[in-house]
């Protein structure tokens, strides 16, 4: 989906980068076949009053505002009606502009803060929320709301984000799932891993091997990989799934872990059989990015401290 960002506020590219996400997989879940864009206002709690008051005769702030320029037939959702999507074709982004959005970012951090769970979260969930409106969705009559949080958070949990929090057993499922890309012709032992970042995003990896062997890449590492290139370094559990055996992470993948996460809750599954451990019950006597500052806390990791003059 194609997002016309219109930033009248200052926003922090992590948001940006998880509501493109979550923008994409709205599409993908309704099953929209057509290439599609959104025209998004990211503002304060003042211009969002004005153009509630304006438009819609409210006279007051709320978090996402959905203005929808496609109508479809009662009961029915953008995937269900995709031909009244051509009514709304833009020539000039070469797509069906499905409507505009306008969220209050104070109020993205506010409700972050009351429902405990992260900003960028919190984001993803508003787009969503008014994408899902967009695309025909609505919460007026009980079986319309739903209908419409059940899409929510399909969306949302398809880029390994939920609005309510993320179970173990849910992240052992996603593990389980990873094991399934395993490439591992020389061991026969696939692995997957679910690796779940402290704002509720989960990360999943598998095990890569190599002709070479030498460079194989475990599953674990896989998965922290793929997260820290995201921006994200902040982890409170993983969860890893095999066969045939417990597959506890090998030292590499626990130091790897360390770097990051040393209290980190690992979690493993097996033919049915799940096990719980703790890294530094894995990783006893650890050395990591800590015992790199010295105790008057004035070193940092991995850069030398300049001498005295």
């Amino acid at each position: 989906m194609i997002l016309q960002w219109d930033l009248h506020t200052t926003t922090d590219d992590r948001y940006l980068s998880l509501m493109q996400q979550a923008a994409d997989a709205a599409v993908q879940e309704e099953g929209i076949r057509k290439k599609t864009a959104v025209h998004i206002i990211l503002t304060d709690d003042d211009e969002i009053h004005e153009i509630n008051r304006t438009y819609r005769g409210v006279d007051r702030a709320t978090d996402v505002l959905s203005f929808p320029l496609v109508s479809y037939p009662e009961g029915k959702t953008a995937g269900q009606a995709q031909s009244c999507l051509s009514e709304a074709y833009d020539d000039e982004v070469d797509a069906v502009m499905l409507g505009d959005l306008v969220i209050s970012m104070p109020h993205v951090l506010s409700q972050a803060q009351e429902y405990g769970h992260s900003p960028e979260r919190e984001a993803a969930y508003l787009l969503v929320h008014g994408i899902c409106h967009l695309m025909g969705y609505d919460h007026i009559e009980d079986d319309d709301r739903r209908r419409m949080r059940a899409m929510e958070e399909k969306i949302l949990e398809s880029i390994g984000v939920t609005r309510d929090g993320v179970t173990d057993s849910m992240l052992l499922e996603k593990a389980r799932e990873a094991m399934g890309y395993s490439y591992s012709p020389y061991s026969g032992f696939p692995v997957g891993a679910a690796l779940l970042s402290q704002d509720g995003k989960i990360f999943t990896g598998c095990n890569i091997e190599n002709a070479s062997l030498g460079l194989t890449n475990c599953a674990e590492r896989t998965a922290v990989f793929k997260a820290v290139s995201e921006g994200v370094k902040e982890f409170s559990t993983i969860a890893i799934a095999s066969r045939g055996t417990a597959p506890w992470p090998c030292g590499a993948c626990r130091q790897v872990l360390n770097e990051f996460a040393p209290d980190l809750r690992v979690l493993v599954t097996w033919d049915g059989n799940v096990d719980e451990a703790t890294l530094p019950q894995l990783l006893p006597h650890s050395f990591g990015p800590k015992q790199l500052v010295d105790e008057a806390g004035a070193g940092r990791p991995g850069k030398p401290e300049e001498s005295e003059k």
